[in-house]
């Protein structure tokens, strides 16, 4: 896998969607900006929806693949899911996290990002525990290849 592949992360990092975010004045316009952000993430290959790699807690169907990459010690990521606001939500975490080092992704303040989002308060409480599930699998990704 590679991170080219996928721009969050890289060319698409939290700090452009904190930026980004500030624009629009009401949530319809956030909620269309965080859907047609998950409309950018890369097709998960059919290979990679296993059980190992499902998100359990979510309302949706979501995967969550995870490989080190050995050149400069990031952790690339894909994610799928079957539902539009939940790709966008998973397109924002993986705008946080995708190809950073775990040790990065262990120190990141996920729920300060999400606080600066003003999202949560916005999503019904299924799908900010799906939020969160998704959160939990990357971190216990993360933490399996730290040192």
């Amino acid at each position: 896998m590679s991170e080219s592949i996928n721009p969050f992360g890289t060319s698409i990092t939290h700090e452009d969607l904190l930026e980004d975010l500030e624009f629009f004045d009401s949530w319809e316009d956030r909620y269309r900006y965080i859907i047609d952000l998950g409309k950018k993430l890369p097709d998960m290959p059919e290979a990679y929806k296993t059980d190992e790699n499902f998100v359990h807690g979510c309302q949706s169907q979501v995967w969550i693949h995870g490989e080190l990459n050995n050149t400069d010690n990031c952790l690339d990521l894909l994610v799928e899911t079957d539902a539009h606001i939940v790709r966008g939500l998973a397109a924002m975490v993986m705008a946080a996290y995708n190809h950073q080092s775990p040790q990065t992704i262990l120190d990141f303040d996920i729920d300060a990002y999400f606080e600066q989002t003003q999202l949560i308060q916005h999503l019904s409480p299924t799908r900010g525990n799906g939020l969160k599930s998704m959160v939990k699998k990357i971190q216990d990704l993360a933490a399996k290849h730290t040192h």
